[in-house]
C-alpha cells in the first residue's frame, strides 16, 4: 500500500538529512587537512620543530571542557603564555576521532600540530568535548597518564542555552529551545552510542557534571584536574589565571594583562527562542541530584546555579 505523499514528505526529510550529516563529516575532514597543512606551511617558514620530530614528546594538559563555558576564552589567554605550547588550531579533536583505529593512534598527526620553541615548559590542547565524549578519556589515559586537566564548568541551565543558541545560529537545529530541552532530547537518545546527535543536540546532558566527574575520576585522580567555574574565570580573571599557572607549573601571568571575553564581538542573530523560568524550572529538576554528586566530587560550591528565579516568568 502507498503511504501517500506525506510518506514521500518524511523520507525526502529523512534523505535531506542524512545528506546533510555527510556534508557536513567531509567538510569536517577537509577542514582537518586544511589545518595540517597551515600548521606544516608555519613549521617550513618559521624553521620550527614539531612535536613529531621528537620520539619522546607528549602534550602534558588538556582543557577537556565544557563547551560553552569559556574555553575559548581561556585558550586566548594560554596564547599569550611564553612557556605555554599549543596546538595550531584551538580544537584539534584527536581524542574525539571515531575515523581513527584506536588499537594503533596516529599521534604523529597529533603531534605534527604542536610546535617546539626554546621557551615552552608545557604543551596542551583545547578541545571541550573531551570531558563529555566517553571513549576521549580513556584514549587521553593510554596516551599520558600523567596528563593533567582544566575543565572550566558552566551552569548547565544557561550553558544548554548557549549550545542551542550556537546550533541554531549554525542551522544544525531549528526546534525551539523549550521543544528541543523536552521532546527534541529523543533525538540523542534514539542516536548510535558515538552518533552525531550526541555531539549536536545534546544540550542538556552535556550538563550532566557529576556522570562525567565519576568517570573522570575511575581513570585519573583528583589532583590531576583543575575545577574552574565560568563565574571565577569571568568575575576575576587574574585569580583564575593564577590558579592555571600554578597548576602547569609556569611563572605567573602579568599583574596587569587585561580582562578578555572571546565571544563577545560575535554577529548578532535574531533567536526565536529565550530561557525562561519554565525552562530553567524543568532543567533545575532534571538536574539537581547529578549537581550534587558533582558539588561533592568537585569541591566547587554551585548551590546557586539551580535557582530558576533568576530568568523572567
Amino acid at each position: 500500500m502507498s503511504d501517500g505523499p506525506d510518506g514521500a514528505f518524511v523520507r525526502a526529510d529523512v534523505s535531506s538529512a542524512r545528506e546533510a550529516r555527510r556534508e557536513r563529516r567531509r567538510d569536517e575532514r577537509r577542514a582537518a587537512r586544511r589545518m595540517q597543512r597551515k600548521a606544516e606551511r608555519r613549521a617550513e617558514r618559521e624553521g620550527l620543530a614539531r612535536g613529531v620530530e621528537d620520539p619522546d614528546f607528549r602534550i602534558g594538559f588538556q582543557v577537556a571542557g565544557v563547551q560553552k563555558g569559556g574555553t575559548t576564552t581561556l585558550h586566548g589567554y594560554l596564547e599569550l603564555h611564553p612557556e605555554i605550547g599549543l596546538g595550531a588550531t584551538k580544537e584539534l579533536h584527536f581524542f574525539d576521532n571515531e575515523s581513527y583505529d584506536w588499537s594503533a593512534p596516529p599521534y604523529d598527526r597529533y603531534h605534527r600540530s604542536f610546535a617546539i620553541e626554546p621557551l615552552h615548559r608545557i604543551h596542551g590542547d583545547c578541545t571541550p568535548i573531551y570531558l563529555y565524549w566517553e571513549p576521549s578519556l580513556a584514549r587521553i589515559r593510554a596516551y599520558n597518564e600523567a596528563l593533567r586537566f582544566i575543565v572550566v564548568f558552566r551552569n548547565p541551565i544557561e550553558r544548554a542555552f548557549s549550545h542551542w543558541a550556537m546550533a541554531y545560529a549554525r542551522n544544525e537545529d531549528r526546534l525551539l529551545f523549550d521543544a528541543a530541552i523536552r521532546a527534541g532530547r529523543e533525538r540523542v537518545a534514539d542516536a548510535p552510542p558515538l552518533g552525531l546527535s550526541r555531539r549536536i543536540h545534546s544540550y542538556v546532558e552535556r550538563g550532566f557534571y557529576g556522570e562525567q566527574m565519576r568517570r573522570f575520576l575511575t581513570l585519573f585522580p583528583r589532583a590531576q584536574m583543575l575545577a574552574l567555574t565560568s563565574e571565577e574565570l569571568f568575575g576575576d580573571h587574574r585569580a583564575a589565571l593564577a590558579r592555571v599557572t600554578e597548576f602547569l607549573g609556569v611563572m605567573p601571568f602579568p599583574d596587569d594583562l587585561a580582562a578578555r571575553h572571546a565571544n563577545s564581538k560575535k554577529q548578532r542573530v535574531d533567536y526565536p527562542s529565550v530561557l525562561t523560568r519554565a525552562d530553567a524550572e524543568l532543567l533545575a529538576g532534571v538536574y539537581r541530584d547529578d549537581l550534587a554528586e558533582f558539588q561533592a566530587l568537585s569541591g566547587l560550591d554551585v548551590s546557586a546555579w539551580l535557582d530558576p528565579t533568576r530568568y523572567p516568568g
